[in-house]
């Protein structure tokens, strides 16, 4: 565990997907001082999803697997790519940390069998010179 001051103590994950990276802070509730419970870049995960709940259940399923709603306030500094990307990677960042909370681990076999520890690692292909874009080349002519 690392901690920002010294009251405040706080386990972190780092997610990504496609283009997006978030590093997700889990703090103990009762040592938080706001009462937001879920903070996405300083505003309300409600906001930042623009009141999707289809997002907001995904990013917390690792939670509710392991039956952790409530107990701890989320802190998320997630950049780039969409939303689908961002809440994929802070999914990916809170299950991370769940695996630090809990060294025995009895909680990382869970999340791997749920698939939250996975990866994806696809990201958008280079472009090669002489095409258009990654595998578009130009038309060719038969005369």
């Amino acid at each position: 565990m690392t901690s920002k001051n010294k009251n405040d103590s706080y386990i972190y994950g780092i997610g990504r997907k496609k283009e997006s990276r978030a590093i997700v802070y889990l703090i103990p509730f009762s040592e938080s001082k706001s009462r937001l419970r879920f903070e996405v870049n300083g505003q309300k995960a409600e906001e930042h999803f623009q009141g999707n709940y289809t997002y907001l259940k995904q990013i917390t399923s690792p939670l509710r697997v392991l039956k952790l709603e409530g107990r701890y306030k989320i802190q998320v500094n997630v950049r780039g790519g969409g939303l689908t990307g961002q809440a994929e990677s802070i999914k990916l960042g809170i299950a991370r940390a769940l695996c630090k909370i809990n060294k025995p681990s009895n909680f990382r076999p869970i999340l791997k069998f749920e698939g939250f520890l996975k990866r994806d690692a696809r990201i958008k292909e280079r472009r090669k010179y002489g095409l258009k874009k990654a595998r578009k080349a130009s038309q060719s002519s038969k005369r």
